[in-house]
């Protein structure tokens, strides 16, 4: 009888072979995709028919007992070809057609599971008793239990991290100072790519027994990470101008991958002998930028406290006092006053005013430098000052209820702000910084105290502002914005108002 069911099993196995082949074939035309995956079965397939042509051979030179061995053998690996290949076929086509895919753990649970099934099976029908192999030594037995542990361990972690949901294909983690993408879950371990493309692979057991971090968005939720930056600033400062400064600074900034909302946030965290400690909040929206946009929100803080003035701190234990004899200070003085004095020239307004009154313009320029995506000034603010580009590349867009319009580019040497400075009325455009900019801004006292010693410089100045205003307007009615020049009488009547000449 087990002749006779041994027979009939090796047959319908051939006919299992047969079509396992032609199954692997198609979906090697079909899915070219899962070709990498086909190789065990064909190295299985091909294993398998070189056994059944030795065991050919050697029948027909009448060795029956290595023939038998051999045919035995082929059955088995064509077994095992069929088990691979229909898992492959469940858990990445059948299963992820009908939208309830299965992490890659349960494949290769199936995968070293069935074969193990089929193996007891076939020893069964060849007449061998499994059980007497592993109950003839308890100590064999604990031997193999104690070789074993860490790879049981393995299993039942990366089982029980995929039953609890602790990790997720795709979800970005924390370990330690290890951080990366989940990129797959195995049996025995969990690979997790990082930023520079290194897999590094976690036994699973060790996700079991230590703590990690895992960034998850909430149901319903965008995901988004708080990051925490770290400035050092000069005691002198005022609290509430650095914090206003350093929020503000992102949120006129169109940096990527920061979230608009929660909004930017900054807090004194300590404070120290020489220095106030710090620390801007905002949110990420793609933890793989991490590193990239902290390094652009530091830039545009810091250029955001150059403009108010504020200077970094350190402990007073490490300040390095330099002292500089009087005639290398007057240099230095004499080589910036030299570099305002030339700006200010570069200015049409002011180009025709002598050179000691180009000189007082010159001691009020502060410098302001703007990073690539900030707001240099917005639609309908008010802001009495005056930029001049000095180096880098601005774009001027007005806001309408048909949408922003770019109306001109600013380069090196151009100014804008004009109106601001000399009539107080509110920002007509708003001007982005392109590149990184570096300006000069002129404020209204400084340019007070020149009309206020030569009143009638007014009068100049007005025609030629508006024949500005008249050129940008053109400029501005051939979008569909209409701004309607204005005449040079009615600008000089509000410089003399606004500055109460």
């Amino acid at each position: 009888m087990l002749t006779w069911t041994t027979g009939l099993l090796r047959q319908e196995l051939l006919v299992l072979a047969l079509l396992t082949a032609v199954l692997a074939t198609a979906l090697r035309w079909l899915r070219p995709v899962h070709q990498r995956g086909l190789r065990t079965t064909w190295t299985l397939l091909n294993l398998g028919a070189f056994a059944q042509l030795l065991a050919l051979l050697l029948a027909a030179q009448q060795h029956s007992l290595p023939a038998d061995l051999f045919r035995d053998t082929a059955h088995v690996l064509w077994v095992l070809a069929s088990l691979h290949l229909g898992a492959l076929l469940l858990f990445k086509v059948l299963l992820p057609a009908a939208k309830t895919p299965l992490p890659q753990i349960a494949h290769d649970l199936t995968v070293s599971g069935l074969p193990l099934g089929w193996g007891l099976l076939w020893l069964r029908l060849v007449g061998v008793d499994a059980s007497q192999l592993f109950a003839t030594s308890a100590i064999v037995t604990a031997v193999v239990a104690f070789a074993m542990q860490d790879t049981l361990g393995n299993v039942m972690g990366g089982v029980a991290l995929q039953l609890d949901n602790s990790l997720r294909v795709g979800e970005w983690v924390q370990i330690d100072d290890l951080s990366g993408r989940v990129v797959d879950v195995r049996w025995r371990h969990t690979e997790i790519q990082t930023r520079n493309f290194e897999t590094v692979v976690v036994p699973n057991s060790w996700l079991m027994k230590n703590r990690f971090r895992v960034l998850r968005k909430p149901p319903g939720a965008p995901l988004q990470w708080r990051r925490m930056l770290q400035f050092n600033i000069d005691h002198h400062a005022t609290p509430t101008l650095v914090l206003r400064t350093l929020q503000q600074a992102v949120q006129d900034a169109s940096i990527a991958h920061v979230a608009l909302q929660p909004p930017p946030s900054a807090v004194l965290m300590d404070v120290c002998p020489g220095y106030n400690h710090y620390t801007l909040r905002y949110w990420l929206t793609d933890p793989q930028f991490d590193d990239l946009t902290d390094s652009a929100v530091r830039v545009h803080a810091l250029a955001a406290l150059a403009r108010e003035g504020i200077h970094l701190g350190m402990p007073l234990a490490k300040r390095i006092l330099t002292h500089k004899d009087e005639q290398s200070r007057s240099a230095h003085a004499q080589r910036d006053l030299a570099r305002r004095t030339k700006a200010i020239r570069h200015i049409a307004l002011f180009a025709n005013l002598p050179e000691a009154e180009q000189q007082v313009l010159a001691t009020h320029l502060v410098f302001a430098p703007f990073a690539a995506g900030s707001a240099i000034t917005r639609q309908g603010a008010v802001a009495h000052w005056l930029y001049l580009i000095l180096h880098g590349e601005a774009e001027v867009v007005v806001d309408s209820p048909q949408g922003r319009t770019s109306v001109a580019r600013l380069h090196d040497g151009e100014f804008f702000g004009e109106m601001g400075l000399l009539t107080g009325e509110p920002r007509s455009a708003t001007v982005l910084a392109a590149t990184d900019v570096e300006c000069y801004r002129l404020d209204k006292e400084g340019f007070a105290l020149v009309l206020a010693a030569r009143p009638e410089l007014a009068e100049d100045i007005s025609t030629l502002l508006a024949t500005r205003r008249t050129e940008m307007a053109n400029r501005l009615n051939q979008t569909a914005t209409i701004v309607a020049p204005v005449r040079s009488n009615d600008l000089l009547a509000r410089m003399r108002s606004f500055f109460a000449l």
